[in-house]
């Protein structure tokens, strides 16, 4: 099912986009207590709101405002939640958020889209392998869409490796949605089983978390070990639980594409000001037709890019980058600037490396100390080797500790999480 309007042209998309803030913005104004008292105490005149032109006018919301009024977004009554989700607290503290029937079924409609944009069609089979439970919102959204679509769906959730391959036997799945790292680890435990990855049932993986692209479109180093191991069709996907939204990649591959009837996107700067087209800001989302807690200008803390050309599949909305880090995990380390993401780019590079976590913490001085930590069967001269490549390719010199690989499993998936984790940030719990 091709959607119209994403091959529509700019004009209509922005008419459609247009009247779905528009009609956003007026539930806000009549159902919002925490906007109305926002926007009163900013001086805000609604009046003066009258196309998404005008959207600069209105203040931001931060994730550090959702974390402390949480409960207060809310514009329903509770007997209107079918159900609530929850965030995984990456950056922060969980936020909850209820969802109502018609908010289901956006997500639900989202989803189907989304998979859709990847070729995924009704006589595909799709294992989850995300969590589909502790109020975890992804395995939902995929699980909803996958079955409106008329796809056959296995949940078989997070890890458990001989689960995984005992359903792609018995139900021969032709799409895994996974954690690219996971998939990674999958696939070779399927070579340590005698087991080839290309020879089994999967045909493409849906990558969610992690990005499988650099800011030029160009496969990472998480993307080549996949393609090796794997050789299949891989499909990065950006979505958040607040947004309720996912921006995905086509088959062209250069970015998510914007699904126009659901959600608005600026890229702003330090200053909340828009950036120049092509650099890097925060994504910063408005997401349309949510009943059960409603955002207006919601900065994600996510750092991408924003793509206007015209993409080669013949749809005409925006597209999204890939994510080239997270404002609250910059590290500022001897005078230089880095993102985690770039430093496990690096040592994806070095096949030996199968495991580490790249921890953070302040010094005595209240300066970022920067540690990797990488599992106790490495010789010296792996060590070594890391150390020159992050110096040549970064230009800095961490700290690398070896520690056992139960540990380092312990940090990358503590207990009660939902969510693998290569970054470690300790710097609040010092302070």
């Amino acid at each position: 099912m091709e959607i119209e309007q994403d091959y529509s042209s700019l004009e209509n998309i922005k008419k459609l986009q247009n009247e779905q803030f528009l009609s956003h913005l007026t539930y806000i104004r009549e159902n919002s207590k925490y906007y109305q008292k926002k926007f009163a105490k900013s001086g805000l005149d609604w009046q003066n709101i009258k196309s998404l032109e005008d959207i600069h006018l209105l203040p931001v919301t931060t994730k550090e405002e959702v974390e402390m009024y949480n409960l207060e977004f809310q514009t329903v009554s509770n007997q209107d939640i079918i159900e609530y989700v929850t965030t995984s607290g990456t950056l922060g503290d969980p936020i909850s958020i209820g969802l109502t029937r018609e908010d289901q079924k956006r997500l639900e409609w989202n989803e189907r889209r989304s998979l859709e944009m990847c070729g995924i069609t009704a006589h595909d089979v799709i294992q989850i392998t995300t969590t589909l439970d502790k109020r975890f919102m992804a395995g939902m959204a995929y699980y909803l869409g996958a079955t409106a679509l008329g796809a056959a769906v296995i949940r078989s959730g997070i890890g458990d490796p001989d689960f995984q391959l005992d359903n792609i036997k018995r139900f021969k799945p032709t799409v895994l949605v996974a954690v690219p790292s996971f998939a990674y680890k999958f696939g070779n435990y399927l070579l340590g089983k005698g087991i080839d990855p290309k020879t089994t049932s999967i045909k493409k993986i849906v990558c969610i978390g992690e990005p499988i692209k650099d800011e030029e479109f160009e496969p990472n180093t998480l993307n080549e070990k996949l393609s090796e191991i794997w050789d299949v069709e891989l499909y990065s996907t950006y979505a958040s639980t607040e947004m309720a939204t996912a921006f995905t990649e086509c088959k062209e591959g250069k970015g998510g594409h914007l699904l126009p009837e659901l959600i608005h996107i600026e890229i702003l700067d330090e200053n909340n000001q828009p950036v120049p087209h092509g650099q890097v800001g925060e994504v910063t989302v408005t997401p349309f037709g949510i009943k059960g807690m409603p955002l207006l200008r919601f900065k994600t803390g996510d750092l991408a890019r924003v793509h206007s050309d015209a993409c080669s599949c013949g749809r005409n909305t925006l597209r999204l980058g890939p994510i080239e880090g997270r404002k609250g995990q910059m590290i500022k380390w001897k005078g230089t600037t880095l993102f985690p993401q770039q430093i496990e780019n690096v040592l994806n590079h070095i096949s030996e490396i199968d495991n580490y976590i790249i921890e953070l913490s302040l010094d005595d001085l209240g300066l970022d100390k920067l540690k990797v930590i990488l599992p106790d069967h490495l010789d010296q001269g792996i060590i070594d080797r890391a150390q020159r490549l992050l110096q040549q390719r970064l230009r800095v010199n961490p700290i690398l500790e070896q520690n056992t690989a139960a540990y380092i499993s312990s940090e990358i998936l503590p207990k009660g999480s939902r969510k693998p984790r290569r970054f470690v940030d300790k710097r609040e719990a010092i302070k």
